[in-house]
């Protein structure tokens, strides 16, 4: 007897539906890419000090979190590192068209104000300092270079303190300066003063939270320095939790002793617990080492004992 097979009815309206769908979806998240002022295939150079040597240095450091926040939404970017560690504005100047401009970048983020202050007598005070800057941005966008300002960060996380106090004056010109040049602007001092506050009546932190000394990021402050440049960029709060998901995940972003290595993701829950606790995260981990250390140093032979088979 012969099987009868019932013909298959397509839907083809339902398929037709579903693709459309999809192509709707990818419509729109190209759409979003290409309405964000930095596109694909345009290269960034990221002037600054340490801070900005550091945030090249490591996989966790703000200027790749910068440039995989961007890829995260489907722009790919190159980045031109050009951070010098203890650099002020006169050495940023002086080295411009080495390091930046004969690069031939098509945007510069400037991060210039930290040491400039900190050094104290060997830093630049205000007026000289308006005029580097200002010649700095004037001779990169003479070159077709755009141009994003970012506000100094704090010198210690202490508003209170002299350097932070002296610092306002710096940052005060910047967001004048990037109003008057039609620069993007990151507001990262606002940022980092939001994060750093705590409530009142609270018990004094110890340590820091955002830096390893005061001024050095750590991979939170990192973070925090990245978000503020692609909010800078026009990241909407949905490009910027994409942002944040692909950089959870990263494979061994950030080293927290020697060469034992997490993600983000990993170290933001180290950093809540170490925080609970009142210490390091590099504390708390050397001290589970230790721990499994003594537990197999345990369940090992004796001296001289022969292993068991």
């Amino acid at each position: 007897m012969t099987e009868t097979r019932m013909p298959v009815r397509r839907q083809p309206g339902v398929f037709a539906a579903i693709f459309a769908l999809a192509l709707s979806l990818v419509s729109s998240s190209m759409a979003i890419a290409q309405d964000l002022p930095v596109k694909s295939g345009e290269k960034i150079a990221f002037l600054g000090d340490s801070i900005t040597a550091a945030g090249s240095g490591s996989p966790s450091g703000y200027v790749w979190l910068v440039i995989h926040g961007l890829e995260a939404n489907g722009v790919k970017t190159t980045p031109i590192h050009a951070g010098v560690s203890g650099h002020t504005s006169r050495d940023m100047l002086a080295r411009l068209d080495k390091d930046v401009i004969s690069k031939k970048p098509d945007w510069m983020t400037l991060s210039c104000g930290v040491n400039d202050v900190w050094h104290g007598a060997g830093g630049v005070a205000l007026d000289p300092y308006k005029k580097n800057i200002t010649e700095i941005v004037d001779k990169c966008q003479a070159a077709g270079i755009k141009v994003m300002i970012l506000t100094s960060t704090m010198i210690g996380e202490d508003q209170a303190n002299d350097n932070n106090k002296k610092l306002v004056e710096y940052n005060d010109f910047l967001r004048d300066l990037a109003k008057e040049k039609k620069c993007l602007l990151a507001e990262l001092n606002a940022d980092m003063q939001a994060a750093v506050m705590q409530p009142e009546g609270a018990q004094p932190r110890k340590g820091n939270l955002l830096t390893v000394d005061g001024v050095h990021m750590n991979p939170l402050g990192n973070q925090m320095m990245a978000t503020g440049i692609l909010k800078g960029f026009g990241l909407s709060d949905a490009q910027m939790q994409k942002a944040h998901d692909a950089w959870l995940d990263m494979p061994n972003a950030v080293e927290v002793i020697g060469k034992v290595n997490v993600t983000l993701r990993q170290y933001d829950r180290l950093s809540k617990l170490a925080e609970s606790q009142h210490r390091s995260v590099s504390d708390l981990v050397n001290d589970e080492v230790s721990k499994a250390v003594e537990t197999l140093e345990k369940s090992a032979p004796g001296d001289g004992a022969t292993p068991k088979p």
